[in-house]
């Protein structure tokens, strides 16, 4: 698997590069913002949506356990995970799955809790639901990210939260939470009586010298009050696939969960849906393997690039995701005028750094799950605007 082959995605209704002139206002950007990767899915994947299709009958899919036997047991594995059967439900993604949370958790006007800078579909899932969004800011000290915990306590205790949305790997930040920092929020969840929706759906893009853990695995206690998202959609590059999967434990928690998924109808996945996540979570290792070593390898280009061409960027590596979080706040005064560069002048298509809140301002996130010549691309496209002018 050469993962330095080009794979040309346009016109074929993808919205990283089929939708630039919407979200840019011009189609001369070169695509490097929503996370979906541009490799092609792992052969054993392909295979196994081509047989399915042969078959030529595409009716109502049941949810057969073979396809939960090799997640459960991928888990086991990689992260020592126990993982009941009982425990599993199905949603076409996580982004879907949080945002039943807020509705089975949560009523109008409480407080549901985020840690800034986040995923936009966070911030969204909060107020289209009429909640009240509480930041517990990230704590930025040369690239690296740590939570405040006194403030994470007191704007539990103050606001009425009663829902935390926690990112684990942290988007954009790059954050793998250590067990320490899990177990003091889990902590204060149980002590105030707060619901904790783990998002791990970048849990098996995790860079070599560090450890995901996932909330499922700390102490028994925190169950009553967790629920937990997984997908394979970001780890094999499938999420127009839509198949995700949503763990309660706790039977009070999962009966609140269904009758708001049962209320929309929401929680089947296609066919195909379950077909690619059999085939992934059985066949995927080697393919991964390859794809983070790769992933890894333009993080490090990344870094030396930036420290040797461009040293007004700040970048650190991230611990696990594959996306970069660059900071510009030493060249651009303002979110506007770094937009303005990074479309008008260098011409590349980032996350905006001011969508994942009032402390993304100055800052970028970029997508490092691309072919080096992309991502070469797009860095001189950023050193000849910078000095070029």
């Amino acid at each position: 698997m050469n993962l330095d082959t080009l794979v040309d995605r346009k016109n074929t209704d993808c919205v990283k590069w089929d939708a630039l002139q919407e979200v840019y206002g011009r189609d001369d950007v070169l695509p490097l913002w929503i996370a979906d990767m541009d490799f092609k899915s792992s052969p054993k994947i392909i295979e196994a949506l081509i047989k399915r299709a042969e078959h030529g009958v595409f009716g109502y899919p049941t949810t057969p356990k073979s396809v939960f036997k090799p997640f459960i047991e991928w888990n086991a594995k990689r992260n020592g995970l126990g993982i009941d059967e009982e425990w599993i439900l199905t949603c076409p993604g996580v982004a879907v799955a949080f945002s039943i949370g807020v509705q089975a958790y949560t009523k109008e006007g409480d407080g549901v809790m985020i840690q800034t800078p986040v995923y936009p579909p966070f911030h969204s899932a909060v107020k289209n639901n009429n909640r009240i969004m509480v930041e517990n800011e990230l704590v930025e000290k040369d690239g690296y990210y740590t939570i405040n915990f006194d403030d994470f306590e007191r704007k539990i205790i103050d606001n009425n939260v009663k829902l935390f949305i926690l990112c684990n790997p942290h988007n954009p930040v790059g954050r793998v939470w250590k067990k320490e920092e899990l177990e003091k929020m889990a902590d204060i969840c149980l002590k105030h009586d707060v619901k904790i929706f783990s998002d791990e759906i970048h849990s098996d893009l995790i860079f070599k010298g560090k450890k995901f853990v996932s909330a499922l695995s700390l102490d028994g206690k925190y169950k009553k009050i967790l629920i937990t998202a997984m997908a394979p959609s970001k780890t094999f590059n499938i999420p127009g696939l839509y198949s995700s999967i949503v763990l309660i434990p706790d039977k009070n928690m999962m009966e609140d969960y269904k009758k708001v998924s049962d209320g929309l109808a929401i929680g089947e996945i296609t066919i195909f849906g379950l077909t690619a996540m059999e085939a992934s979570y059985k066949h995927g290792e080697e393919w991964l393997a390859n794809v983070m070593e790769y992933i890894e390898d333009n993080a490090e280009y990344l870094d030396t690039f930036i420290k040797e061409n461009m040293p007004e960027i700040k970048y650190r590596k991230p611990e696990g995701t594959y996306l970069g979080w660059l900071d510009f706040r030493n060249v651009f005064s303002t979110q506007e005028e770094l937009d303005d560069f990074l479309i008008n002048k260098a011409k590349i298509g980032l996350n905006s750094g001011e969508t994942f809140g009032r402390n993304g301002e100055g800052f970028a996130r970029i997508n490092l799950g691309c072919q080096r010549a992309i991502l070469i691309d797009a860095l001189n496209r950023i050193k000849n605007a910078l000095y070029k002018g």
